[in-house]
């Protein structure tokens, strides 16, 4: 996979993980003609994309039953790249080792690991720790013991020889990821229809009573649907509060609706620091687009 995304770096997609992960089979859902580039961590998939090796980047951000995934807010805003699509996928394991079982312990990604809770605990399997899913399924079929197995996708086995024990472990029918696309370059202003675009900024209130208030009043006033918001610590002091946050609609340089810049001019106002980080098409319709 390596060797060709370096012969093609337009078409390569760097994601997290060994080749069989989730994030695998989204960049493959995303672009079928892409070329699957696995790294060692987000960090690394981000970094590709700045040095040229790729021209995308596919990182999941959320997750329906387990909450936020890859940290995205604290890695983007310095990277210097752009959300420039968003991609939702539907997300199944599979339980799967050398032999039948009866297993003792199950190897995946936390995220799986707290998406089929209720499947191990039911079974006395121990759930433990790794990287990613399809680098657990291939540390199983490495140690070559067959009382561990790893909860992976279906296409995890194949690649390492694993037999699947038990298919769709996880404890939700509608398990679902929320993936972003990063690019160094945003998406073209004419490429979007700004009546079916997401806007994505992160921002630092002000050190005063009632700024997260005075900052988000004018999204209410504008009628701007935020569809997203989420605070975490800016340095290690706890002194500042940054939020990330996405927003539906685009900013007039796409044609939005002006009230959407009104909206992003009164934030401005009240806060210390703004950070657009992409304005996207939407690939899932979120409440009543421009109400």
């Amino acid at each position: 996979m390596s060797q060709a995304a370096a012969e093609s770096p337009d078409r390569a997609v760097a994601f997290q993980g060994a080749p069989g992960a989730n994030s695998h089979r989204a960049a493959l859902e995303w672009e079928p003609e892409c070329l699957p580039l696995p790294c060692f961590s987000f960090e690394d998939a981000m970094d590709a994309v700045t040095a040229g090796k790729c021209g995308s980047a596919i990182i999941p951000i959320e997750n329906s039953q387990h909450g936020r995934v890859a940290d995205i807010h604290f890695l983007l805003p310095g990277s210097g790249l752009k959300i420039v699509a968003e991609h939702f996928m539907p997300i199944t394991h599979a339980l799967m080792g050398l032999g039948d079982g009866p297993f003792e312990a199950a190897y995946s990604h936390p995220q799986a690991l707290g998406q089929s809770r209720n499947f191990l605990r039911e079974r006395g399997i121990v759930p433990l720790s790794h990287a990613d899913t399809a680098g657990a399924a291939a540390y199983v079929a490495e140690r070559g013991e067959p009382q561990f197995a790893a909860i992976a996708p279906a296409l995890a086995a194949d690649l390492y020889d694993l037999k699947i024990v038990e298919e769709r472990v996880e404890d939700a029918a509608d398990n679902t990821t929320r993936f972003v696309v990063l690019a160094r370059e945003g998406v073209a202003p004419d490429a979007i229809d700004p009546a079916q675009a997401m806007t994505t900024f992160v921002f630092k209130v002000k050190n005063i009573p009632a700024a997260l208030y005075k900052a988000l009043g004018g999204f209410a006033t504008n009628g701007v649907n935020m569809t997203k918001l989420e605070s975490y610590q800016d340095g290690a002091n706890f002194s500042a509060t940054m939020f990330y946050a996405d927003i539906i609609g685009a900013p007039k340089e796409y044609g939005g609706d002006p009230a959407v810049d009104r909206a992003l001019e009164e934030l401005a106002f009240h806060t210390r620091e703004v950070r657009m980080l992409g304005t996207y098409p939407l690939a899932r319709r979120r409440g009543a687009i421009g109400s």
